[in-house]
């Protein structure tokens, strides 16, 4: 059976004559959404242009960031203090007006997390191009830069510590595998709560959620018949997005687009 192909967002007019009907809401992915994958994660900045563009979008509706990075860390990169941001994959979630969130069970795992952290850094340190990342609740492994002939021995060492600590689950992205606490919680389970915190259940609202990566499946899978998913990239087959947008200047386009469309 053939993969239906995604309609481009950007030049749907049916979508944005919802959005004059409906108050739109964004969720919205950090690296390779609001920013180009580079090959170091810390030198993935974010331009001043789609910062303004996030400024007056937030002035106009919800916009809240979720990511795979730490919360502190994403909050520090966009800059942006009316905007909510559910980090370490939504583990944590601050947001305007005192909204705090820490996810209790994960908590119990921080122990885990660093003796798996101080075995890996042990493991990959004679791995040329291997990146070792600390978050708060997860470890993520990249291996963006290191040669062909390599990667496949990251990826088994990394599967040998997974076997060390059952309780970790092993996650997949671009170039990067993540050691999380193995509990039932993702992208999507952030997006559920922040759309019952934020009172955003209702259908007067249209909720989008844009992002490029696996782990941006699970918010495109809750939102199937309660929003809109937007993949950034190719076209990618079994996705559960319903749009797509090519890249990062498309995604800027189409949030400016938006906030025409709003006004």
């Amino acid at each position: 059976m053939q993969q239906k192909k995604l309609i481009i967002a950007l030049h749907d007019e049916k979508l944005f004559n919802q959005i004059s009907k409906q108050r739109p809401v964004f969720f919205l992915d950090y690296d390779g959404t609001l920013t180009p994958i580079v090959n170091h994660p810390e030198d993935a900045l974010m331009s001043e242009s789609m910062r303004s563009v996030l400024k007056e979008l937030a002035e106009l509706c919800t916009v809240a960031i979720v990511s795979g990075r730490d919360k502190k860390d994403v909050q520090k990169l966009v800059g942006l203090d009316e905007l909510v941001y559910a980090g370490s994959h939504g583990f944590e979630i601050s947001g305007p007006d005192g909204m705090e969130m820490h996810n209790e069970e994960a908590e119990k795992f921080l122990s885990t997390l660093g003796k798996a952290e101080e075995e890996l850094k042990t493991e990959l340190s004679s791995l040329n191009g291997s990146q070792l990342e600390r978050k708060k609740y997860s470890i993520a492994i990249h291996y963006r830069n290191a040669e062909k002939d390599i990667v496949s021995k990251i990826k088994s060492l990394v599967d040998k510590v997974q076997k060390q600590f059952p309780h970790l689950r092993k996650g997949f992205g671009k170039k990067v595998l993540e050691l999380q606490p193995d509990i039932d919680w993702n992208k999507g389970k952030a997006v559920l709560w922040l759309m019952k915190k934020l009172n955003l259940e209702s259908d007067k609202f249209l909720l989008f959620y844009i992002g490029d990566d696996l782990t941006d499946e699970d918010a495109f899978d809750v939102l199937q018949d309660k929003g809109i998913g937007i993949l950034v990239g190719d076209q990618v087959d079994g996705t559960k997005a319903h749009y797509l947008l090519h890249n990062v200047k498309e995604v800027q386009k189409f949030l400016e687009k938006v906030i025409t469309q709003i006004k």
